[in-house]
C-alpha cells in the first residue's frame, strides 16, 4: 500500500513538473537558464548593445562627398532580390546613366560591386596577362597603384616617372611605346591618345576625382578603358564603381590565353550578370550592392537631370571662385596652370612653418570640416580641398576659406 502510495505521488510530482516547464518563464529567470546551458564564451560586446551614432561632418576633402537627401533616400528603400526583374531594370538604366557620363555608346559598360580600386583592378586583370607589357605613367600614388596591381599579376611592368602634380607629353609617352601591350594611367584628359593605333596598345584612364566635374568624351578621345568611382563628384555613397571597354580592349578582354586571375572580376561572368553578353539569361555570378546600385542610379538620374554641360561649367565656376580665395589669403595653389588644374579636387601647397596634420586637426574640431593631406609622393607638400557635386557651392568654398584662415590664425608657426 505505501509502495503503491509512493508511485502515486512521484507521478504526480512528474506531472506537476512538466507542467510547470511549460509556464512562460519570469524575464529574469531565462536569460539565466539560457547562460548557463550556452556553449557561447564571447559575451556581447558593449559597443554593440548601444545605438549607432554618426556625427554630421562636411566632407570638403578628396571624397566621399556629402551625400544629398535624394540620394541618401533612394539606398534606404525596401531591398529587392539582385536577381529580380526590377533589379535588372535598374541596372540597365545605370548603364545607361555611365554611358551619358562617359559620353561613350560601348555596350560593354558596367557598374562594378566596389570602389574605384575595384574597376582598376578589373581594368587591369581582365586586359593584361602574365608576361605582357604594360607602361604606366606615374604622377602620384594612383598611378604608383596602378603599376602594383599589374605587377601582382605578373605583368612585365614599364613606368615613367614625374614629381606630384607632373604632366606627361605625348612625345615623351611616344619614346617608350615600342612592347605590345601597354595601359596607360593618366591624370588629365587632354591628352591626344592617337598614338595607340600606331603601337597596338590599349589606353586606361582614371577618373575617379574628375567624372562629373570635368569634361570627358569616351569615344571622342579613343580611350579604351575608363572607370571612376561613385562617391566624388556623383554624390553617391562609396562601393560601387562605373566602367566601360570599347570595342578593341573587348577584343582584346575575350580572346585570352588564360583567365583572369580574379573570379569576382572576370568581365566573362560580369558581362553575362549585366545582360551585355547577348544572352537571353542573366546568371548568378555574384550579390550585387542592391541599395549602392540604388543610389548610384539616382546620383546618375541627378547629373542627367542638371546635364553635363552645366555641371562641368558649374564646378569650375565655384573652383575659381575658391582659387581666387585662396590666392586672395596669399595661400599657393600646387598646380600653377589653371588649365590643368582639377576643378573638383584644389592642392594647396602647405603654409609655410604650419604643420599641416594640426591644421587638418583644429579645422576638424573647430568647424567639423574635413579636408586631407597628401597621400603617397605628395605627403608632406600639399592639402586637398574637394568640393564636387553636392558640395559644389559658392558658400562652402566661403566656408573653407573661413576654416582655412581661423587655422592660420590659431595653429602655431614655427620661426623657421
Amino acid at each position: 500500500m505505501q509502495r503503491t502510495l509512493f508511485r502515486r505521488g512521484a507521478l504526480l510530482a512528474q506531472k506537476a513538473a512538466v507542467e510547470v516547464s511549460l509556464l512562460p518563464m519570469s524575464a529574469p529567470l531565462q536569460p539565466r537558464l539560457d547562460r548557463a546551458m550556452s556553449s557561447v564564451t564571447i559575451p556581447p560586446p558593449e559597443c554593440m548593445l548601444r545605438p549607432l551614432e554618426v556625427p554630421f561632418r562636411y566632407l570638403f576633402g578628396p571624397g566621399p562627398s556629402n551625400v544629398p537627401p535624394r540620394i541618401l533616400a533612394a539606398g534606404g528603400r525596401a531591398i529587392i532580390g539582385h536577381l529580380h526583374p526590377e533589379m535588372y531594370e535598374i541596372m540597365n538604366d545605370i548603364k545607361k546613366g555611365i554611358q551619358y557620363a562617359f559620353q561613350t555608346q560601348n555596350n560593354m559598360t558596367i557598374a562594378m560591386s566596389g570602389s574605384g580600386h575595384a574597376a582598376m583592378e578589373c581594368a587591369i586583370f581582365n586586359t593584361v596577362e602574365p608576361g605582357e607589357s604594360v607602361l604606366v605613367a606615374v604622377n602620384g600614388i594612383w598611378g604608383e597603384r596602378v603599376a602594383e596591381i599589374a605587377e601582382r599579376m605578373g605583368a612585365n611592368v614599364h613606368i615613367m616617372v614625374k614629381a606630384p602634380g607632373g604632366i606627361f607629353s605625348n612625345e615623351e609617352i611616344e619614346k617608350v611605346f615600342v612592347l605590345y601591350l601597354h595601359c596607360i594611367s593618366l591624370s588629365s584628359h587632354n591628352d591626344d591618345s592617337s598614338f595607340k593605333f600606331k603601337h597596338n596598345t590599349l589606353f586606361l584612364v582614371d577618373t575617379v576625382a574628375s567624372l562629373g566635374a570635368s569634361p570627358i568624351f569616351m569615344d571622342q578621345q579613343n580611350i579604351d578603358i575608363l572607370y571612376t568611382g561613385s562617391q566624388k563628384a556623383l554624390n553617391a555613397p562609396p562601393g560601387t564603381a562605373p566602367i566601360s571597354f570599347n570595342e578593341r580592349a573587348c577584343q582584346k578582354m575575350f580572346n585570352r590565353k588564360t583567365k583572369p586571375v580574379s573570379y569576382l572580376f572576370d568581365m566573362a561572368h560580369l558581362s553575362n550578370y549585366w545582360g551585355n553578353d547577348g544572352q537571353p539569361a542573366r546568371l548568378y555570378h555574384h550579390t550585387g550592392p542592391v541599395s549602392g546600385f540604388f543610389s548610384l542610379r539616382e546620383s546618375l538620374a541627378i547629373l542627367a537631370e542638371k546635364g553635363l554641360e552645366e555641371s562641368w561649367r558649374h564646378h569650375r565656376e565655384v573652383a575659381g571662385y575658391l582659387w581666387k580665395g585662396l590666392e586672395d589669403m596669399g595661400i599657393k595653389l600646387f598646380i600653377q596652370n589653371k588649365d590643368l588644374r582639377l576643378p573638383s579636387v584644389t592642392t594647396i601647397v602647405i603654409p609655410e612653418g604650419y604643420n599641416w596634420r594640426e591644421m587638418l586637426q583644429y579645422m576638424m574640431k573647430h568647424h567639423n570640416m574635413e579636408m586631407t593631406g597628401g597621400l603617397g609622393p605628395s605627403t608632406g607638400m600639399v592639402m586637398r580641398v574637394g568640393l564636387m557635386g553636392y558640395n559644389c557651392q559658392k558658400t562652402n568654398a566661403d566656408m573653407v576659406l573661413a576654416a582655412l584662415a581661423d587655422a592660420l590664425k590659431n595653429c602655431k608657426k614655427s620661426k623657421a
